[in-house]
C-alpha cells in the first residue's frame, strides 16, 4: 500500500472530524482494519478501498489520486456534496479548500440555521480563525471574549481555546471562515 493512500484516508477522516468508529460505520470496514490501513500496516483489497472511497463520497480515482499528477487547477463546485463536512438542521459546513492537500490553511462556508451554533473544542496551539459575515447577525465566542457581527463585518480570533459561532437571528446566517494553523 502506498504511504500516500494511508495519509489520504487519515487526513480525510480527520478533516471530517470522524473517529475510526464513525468511518467504520460509514464504510462497513472494521475499525481495526482502518487503523491498520492508516498506519500502513495493511494492504486493503480493491473492494475495501472502494468502500472507504464511497464513505467519503468519492470515487476510487478521487481517493487514490496523487497530487502533482493532475491539473494545477482544482475546482470545487457548489453542488459537490463530497465537500460538505457537516449538514444538519442547525449547521452546514462546506469546505472550499481542496480535500487532498496537506495544508495549514482551511477555507469554509458555514450556514447556521435560526439560532444555530457551531461550537468547537480548541484546535492546535497558535491556531487562529478569520471570519467574514456574508449574511445575517452572528456572535463569535473565543475563550471568554465575545463579539457581535453583522453582514459585511470581519473578525479574527484565537481558535486554540473553546470557541463558537452563534446565529443571533431568526433567519439563516452565512459566514466564510478561514482556519490558519501555526
Amino acid at each position: 500500500m502506498s504511504t500516500h493512500l494511508c495519509r489520504r484516508v487519515h487526513d480525510l477522516r480527520k478533516q471530517r472530524g470522524w473517529s475510526l468508529d464513525q468511518l467504520a460505520a460509514a464504510s462497513g470496514v472494521s475499525r481495526s482494519m482502518l487503523s491498520q490501513i492508516e498506519r500502513n500496516e495493511a494492504n486493503p483489497t480493491l473492494a475495501v478501498t472502494v468502500r472507504i472511497a464511497q464513505a467519503f463520497g468519492m470515487t476510487l480515482a478521487e481517493l487514490i489520486e496523487t497530487p502533482g499528477a493532475q491539473s494545477s487547477i482544482q475546482t470545487i463546485r457548489q453542488g459537490d456534496r463530497a465537500h460538505v463536512f457537516r449538514s444538519d438542521a442547525d449547521c452546514e459546513i462546506r469546505t472550499l479548500s481542496p480535500l487532498n492537500l496537506e495544508k495549514d490553511v482551511e477555507f469554509y462556508e458555514i450556514r447556521l440555521g435560526p439560532s444555530g451554533a457551531l461550537r468547537s473544542a480548541p484546535h492546535f496551539a497558535g491556531t487562529h480563525e478569520y471570519l467574514t459575515v456574508l449574511k445575517g447577525k452572528i456572535r463569535v465566542e473565543s475563550g471568554t471574549d465575545t463579539e457581535d457581527l453583522n453582514s459585511g463585518d470581519s473578525v479574527s480570533y484565537r481558535a486554540d481555546v473553546p470557541h463558537a459561532i452563534v446565529n443571533l437571528g431568526k433567519v439563516e446566517a452565512t459566514v466564510y471562515l478561514v482556519d490558519i494553523y501555526r
